[in-house]
């Protein structure tokens, strides 16, 4: 009899695999999704290509021709001191050559001026706030200088300051939050598209009378089993898709600095992999029983949208119950968003990944999330047994609970 059961769920999978595998509409959405992950990743590419905006070099030219810094300027990057005409340095700013430039002089009541010129006002409004810092620390350490004070004078009126950052809270939290937030967004849209498309599934297959013939042939049970589990496959792979292309895109058209930098991923492990793929799985069949729940309910493709809404609220709740509490990741309601079966999936790997989840924490939060989707299987199956050949409209709240009643 198991070994039934366990044929048919591999029936349905392969069935339901195969059916949104053959979609155009999947196929057309996949392909434009593809392509538009592509042409996100070179749009630096083509700015630069079409409006040859942004200069070809990061240098600023400093003119002091009143000798106001007295031959000194800051040791900041790319500054240069200049003694071209003004003629020359704007004509050097239009071809992109330099990326801006600094005039020096005096007001009428004797203090410095900065003149700070770029090509447009759209790409730099004003001067930037720590070049201004170092050109007033210079301007005041060659005052100082004339006052022939000892070194340990002149350290006191200008000292340099050492900054160091540490926190009160005993527990330590490390990570790119960059990258935590990435991983947070892309577990929930895979969890969410995957199970909202349970829901269209169920819905499409009602109207073609192809349900009828499924239910003929096999159970329920066996057919909600297999339709989730051949959806996540199909979702699965488009997921791995979608990252494989955004990865290979990354890594050929951005700034390989600029990228180390922002996907820093020494803290990703294998065993994080395992943990993100486990609540992955488990989040993913408790949100999509819930939409095969409500995708038996109604008997029109249009009424899906409405029908889903209480399940999208609670997904919507879940995702941003996790992504707000990152910003204390060790108060107590990230840690309660950790073990909550609606927000775990998003919320437990990203504190693993910060190194702050203990193992019985993430044992205790699994375990949670398992009894959850059981209880959600339990009662999606059974009020999907008696809804799903209902063609009428769609079901109430109560004819809903009358149904699950029912013995």
């Amino acid at each position: 009899m198991q070994t039934r059961n366990f044929h048919d769920i591999l029936t349905v999978i392969k069935f339901t695999m195969r059916d949104i595998l053959g979609r155009k509409s999947f196929r057309i959405s996949t392909a434009i999704i593809t392509i538009l992950i592509i042409l996100g990743f070179n749009i630096p590419n083509f700015l630069n290509s079409f409006t040859n905006e942004g200069p070809s070099s990061d240098t600023i030219l400093v003119l002091d021709h009143d000798n106001v810094f007295e031959g000194k300027i800051p040791e900041y990057d790319d500054l240069e001191l200049s003694t071209e005409s003004t003629e020359a340095i704007e004509e050097k700013i239009m071809n992109d050559e330099i990326s801006a430039a600094i005039y020096i002089s005096r007001t009428d009541s004797g203090s410095p001026h900065l003149h700070y010129l770029v090509k447009n006002m759209v790409a730099a409004s004003e001067m930037p706030t720590k070049l201004l810092d170092a050109f007033i620390y210079q301007y005041t350490a060659n005052q100082v200088n004339k006052l022939n004070l000892t070194p340990t004078q002149t350290q006191q009126i200008l000292p340099s300051f050492r900054v160091t950052t540490s926190q009160v809270d005993t527990q330590e939290v490390g990570g790119n939050i960059f990258v935590m937030m990435i991983l947070s967004c892309i577990l929930f849209f895979a969890i969410y598209f995957c199970a909202y498309q349970v829901s269209i599934s169920i819905t499409v297959e009602k109207t073609s009378k192809i349900m009828e013939t499924l239910v003929t042939s096999t159970t329920p049970r066996t057919i909600i089993l297999g339709k989730t589990i051949g959806i996540g496959l199909v979702g699965l792979i488009q997921i791995l898709l979608f990252a494989i292309v955004a990865l290979i895109s990354a890594y050929t058209f951005l700034d390989p600095t600029l990228l180390n930098a922002m996907f820093d991923l020494s803290t990703f492990t294998p065993l994080l992999a395992i943990i993100m793929i486990v609540y992955f799985i488990l989040g993913y069949f408790m949100y999509a029983l819930l939409y095969a729940l409500t995708g038996s309910t109604v008997s029109k493709p249009e009424d899906v949208q409405s029908a889903n809404m209480p399940i999208a609220f609670i997904t919507m709740i879940g995702f941003y119950l996790s992504y707000f509490t990152l910003s204390d990741p060790t108060g107590d309601l990230n840690f309660i968003a950790a073990l909550l079966p609606i927000s775990s999936p998003f919320c437990m790997p990203l504190r693993v990944m910060m190194g702050i989840a203990s193992a019985w924490e993430v044992t205790l939060s699994i375990a949670i999330l398992i009894v959850a989707c059981v209880i959600i299987a339990h009662i999606a199956i059974k009020i999907y047994s008696n809804a799903i050949l209902n063609y009428g409209t769609k079901m109430s709240l109560g004819s809903l609970l009358k149904i699950y009643k029912e013995k």
